[in-house]
């Protein structure tokens, strides 16, 4: 077989971003994974990745310096980074619109001050900050993701902690929204053979936290919920079939034009083959 016949490799590997994909819409996971199409910048989005990076960056300074104006004097030199490694990113603002770029920076200022409204950094010192995780289970499945911050007490303690710089769900998708927690939690668990005391969600766009505390039981019944979508998946791709799943959610995706829900008709699918994470010498996301 010729190397452009060669089926694409799907990797036998989930992150809570991917398997929240496929339970929102098997047709978007497979633009995202399979065809990985490009999305324009979302302005929010681009927020909330550049609000990240200053509160990572944000703990290399000695504690008595993390203070609002630190974070604020770190904001523009984030920014261009983010530029320079996204040329992408280019696309968000032109040069008629530097005004609309201001007050962008604006409202990411707000979101840090909101931050500190919510804690206190200077007396804080995470184990590990953007600490990339990943854990294969015994069905060969690997699970992978990046977490925003892990605090260890002296006592051992663990709280995993995830920055989001929207507002906090309603109250009937809290449950949704702890699933990439609960993810966390549980490959920490499998892999360091603790498990974690508490989960904090801390929503910057209205101060509000969102917390819980997994048991054993718990990150037993995500670990089997988390196979059997892996099961969906690899059904969808022994099928080949990736079913759009309408929704609210439609309204804000990058792919309509290429949605049956719309009209679109989806490029054409190629064969795949599904590989061990292990079998790869690169790692996509």
């Amino acid at each position: 077989m010729d190397d452009t016949d060669a089926p694409q490799a799907v990797r036998r590997s989930l992150s809570p971003s991917r398997a929240g994909d496929f339970q929102t819409c098997p047709l978007l996971y497979r633009f995202r994974t399979i065809d990985r199409l490009p999305e324009s910048p979302d302005p929010a989005m681009v927020r909330g990745t550049l609000v990240h990076a200053v509160l990572e960056d944000l703990f290399d300074d000695p504690s008595a310096g993390r203070t609002l104006d630190r974070a604020v004097d770190l904001l523009p030199g984030e920014w261009e980074t983010l530029r320079t490694a996204e040329p992408r990113l280019a696309e968000l603002f032109s040069a008629e619109q530097a005004a609309d770029e201001t007050a962008w920076l604006a409202s990411c200022v707000d979101l840090l001050g909101t931050y500190f409204d919510m804690e206190d950094p200077r007396y804080l010192e995470p184990a590990s900050r953007e600490e990339r995780v990943s854990y294969a289970l015994e069905s060969g499945l690997t699970l992978s993701g990046i977490i925003d911050r892990v605090d260890i007490a002296p006592d051992g303690r663990i709280r995993v902690v995830d920055y989001k710089s929207g507002r906090s769900p309603n109250p009937r998708f809290e449950d949704k929204a702890m699933f990439q927690m609960r993810f966390y939690a549980l490959v920490i668990w499998r892999t360091r053979g603790v498990i974690p005391t508490l989960l904090q969600l801390m929503y910057l766009g209205d101060g509000s936290f969102l917390t819980y505390e997994p048991d054993e039981a718990e990150l037993l019944a995500t670990e089997r919920k988390i196979v059997a979508l892996w099961s969906a998946i690899e059904r969808a791709i022994e099928l080949r079939d990736f079913p759009p799943r309408r929704s609210g959610l439609c309204a804000w995706c990058a792919h309509q034009a290429l949605c049956p829900e719309f009209g679109g008709t989806p490029p054409e699918l190629p064969a795949l083959e599904i590989v061990d994470v292990s079998s790869l010498t690169t790692t996509a996301p």
